[in-house]
């Protein structure tokens, strides 16, 4: 059991979060009026109370909300929670989306003490329920759902875009692909937007490989002939085996559609007993695409797991 310590909000982006003692979190978006809610998997960000009285322990004379975090818990170490995740407070559902960031300018906290502990220690989150939460509530961690109410695979999606990172244009085809896979029976257990730099995505690909041990990862962007497109080198890295038919399938696809579509370098490959999937950028051809591979990706996922015969008689 954990017990809220601060409420913070800020309601411009680059300006420090203040304490306001409660806020109405809403539902896919996050806390009303702050500046870094929406639709997106970052809707709330969530920091031990321990943590930052160890910071100011150092001597570091920090405010509530200083790290840019919304939620100040005391009770949880939030960075040993996987992905995956759930919390409650009152009537308010959390569910862990991400874990630390990536910080690609030092805060202002950074340049005061040389030091930041949101980047290492912080959690991002997504709001499942709505409700109002306020200083002096409990928070508790929630009970796993039941495997027969999961749904039968567990998806990734990773969006490569220095804009959508930097909050310059919102990410339309991360929930484009999140929506799709939810109609479809999936259950996306992690989304993160990344920047287009090579070694972060490939870092971010073996944990969602590797740690949350998802079935399926969805890229989106990244996949040009720009300078910046970076998304398939990653994916090759991570990839322990090739599975080229399902790019080629997606190509040859949207080739009927657009004669552009020669111009894609998205790979597929496995690691371990995960696909990796690179999709377009764009929201419409992320549906065209994945609309049109889902129906037989599940036959692929099964034969991975071993849990379905191959296709020869």
């Amino acid at each position: 059991m954990g017990t809220v310590k601060a409420v913070c909000i800020s309601e411009k982006k680059g300006t420090a979060k203040q304490n306001i003692g409660e806020c109405r979190l809403i539902e896919n978006y996050g806390l009303e009026r702050d500046a870094h809610a929406g639709n997106w998997h970052r809707q709330v960000s969530l920091l031990s109370y321990e943590e930052v009285e160890k910071f100011r322990a150092r001597g570091a004379r920090v405010e509530d909300g200083a790290f840019g975090e919304n939620l100040l818990v005391e009770g949880f170490d939030f960075k040993t929670y996987p992905v995956g995740t759930r919390f409650g407070c009152g009537e308010v559902i959390l569910e862990i989306t991400q874990i630390g960031k990536q910080c690609h300018s030092e805060c202002a906290i950074f340049h005061q003490v040389g030091d930041c502990i949101m980047p290492r220690e912080g959690v991002f989150a997504r709001v499942i329920r709505g409700g109002v939460i306020r200083v002096g509530d409990e928070m508790r961690l929630l009970p796993e759902r039941e495997p027969e109410k999961e749904a039968f695979f567990r998806a990734a999606v990773l969006t490569a875009s220095d804009k959508g990172t930097q909050g310059e244009r919102e990410d339309l085809s991360g929930p484009a692909i999140e929506e799709l896979l939810t109609e479809n029976g999936y259950r996306v257990a992690a989304r993160a937007i990344l920047p287009d730099e090579e070694e972060l995505l490939y870092r971010e690909l073996v944990r969602l490989a590797d740690e949350e041990r998802v079935d399926v990862i969805f890229t989106t962007g990244g996949t040009g002939l720009s300078p910046r497109d970076h998304t398939p080198e990653a994916t090759l890295r991570a990839a322990t085996r090739n599975v080229p038919g399902i790019a080629e399938a997606i190509r040859a696809y949207s080739l009927t559609i657009t004669p552009r579509a020669m111009l894609s370098r998205a790979v597929s490959v496995m690691r371990g007993r995960t696909l990796i999937i690179n999709l377009p950028g764009s929201p419409k051809a992320v549906r065209e695409s994945l609309s049109y591979i889902l129906p037989s990706l599940e036959h692929g996922i099964r034969i991975m797991q071993g849990t379905d015969g191959e296709c020869a008689r």
